[in-house]
């Protein structure tokens, strides 16, 4: 792996991580169309220390105020938020890696997505009308465990992970820029979660499912690279859905994954260039 290729997988994860189109699809559709490997599993594991350190850097005043008082509602919902994801990993763990290598259902997940975020749109216009949003002390358990079963949908590529969770708080009608920012709240969990899991199966030699880990040696520009990358474009995606969600709309995003979902589906079925 080159150090161009590194980048180019670092402002891949960094921006769909965050933006509502699904980092895995994007993974899958990168290495069908051009023939990328699967990277090492230590750069993998690297750009989600990447994407992680963008994170807590943009909402390192709500994460602070989180240590400062651990014992609080919120601190709660988070955990209840996780969990959902956490079952359906140790449960459906083998499935979704046959998912990853194939991409099979990457265009209805795709398509699954676009679906979720043209629906939160129109409840929350409508919730918005009337004054029906729900701030931060208004939220409950049960918009936590709604928000983290549709994260836990999101183990599925295609499915974006920040597409379904800000989907579900609106769904359950939170103020929008509540919405977005429990989401990427509740990414923090993931995102360390999937980087100890590689991080263990780098200790181990294999993953989960048996399969020998790509550990090819990297140089050290090219680590660099692609972990920096990750990190100051995920920095930026970020910021730039928070001010998204709070001014404009995801229809945008719900039109692009649609047609994506749409070519891929197109491919699969008939051309059959990638798939």
């Amino acid at each position: 792996m080159g150090i161009m290729e590194a980048v180019i997988l670092g402002i891949v994860q960094g921006l769909t991580e965050f933006l509502p189109v699904s980092s895995s699809g994007h993974l899958v559709l990168l290495q069908k169309i051009f023939g990328i490997k699967t990277p090492p599993l230590v750069f993998e594991t690297l750009l989600h220390a990447g994407t992680l350190a963008a994170v807590l850097a943009v909402l390192r005043k709500e994460i602070f105020e989180l240590l400062k008082k651990p014992f609080q509602p919120l601190t709660g919902y988070l955990i209840i938020g996780t969990i959902p994801a956490v079952i359906a990993a140790l449960l459906f763990g083998d499935y979704i890696e046959h998912a990853f290598a194939t991409g099979k259902y990457l265009g209805f997940c795709f398509l699954i997505t676009s679906v979720l975020l043209i629906c939160a749109e129109k409840l929350s216009f409508r919730a918005e009308s009337n004054t029906e949003l729900k701030k931060k002390e208004a939220m409950n358990w049960l918009d936590a465990l709604v928000i983290g079963i549709m994260q836990a949908v999101a183990i599925a590529p295609g499915v974006s992970r920040s597409g379904a969770t800000i989907s579900a708080a609106l769904f359950r009608r939170l103020d929008r820029d509540f919405a977005a920012r429990f989401s990427f709240l509740l990414s923090i969990p993931a995102i360390a979660g999937a980087f100890v899991l590689h991080v263990k199966d780098l200790a181990g030699g294999e993953t989960a499912s048996g399969e020998i880990v790509s550990n090819e040696t990297l140089g050290a520009a090219v680590i660099i690279a692609g972990t920096v990358t990750a990190a100051v474009v995920g920095f930026f995606a970020v910021k730039l859905m928070l001010k998204i969600i709070r001014e404009k709309s995801l229809y945008g995003f719900a039109v692009y994954t649609a047609v994506l979902g749409a070519l891929v589906l197109l491919d699969q079925f008939v051309t059959r260039f990638v798939f």
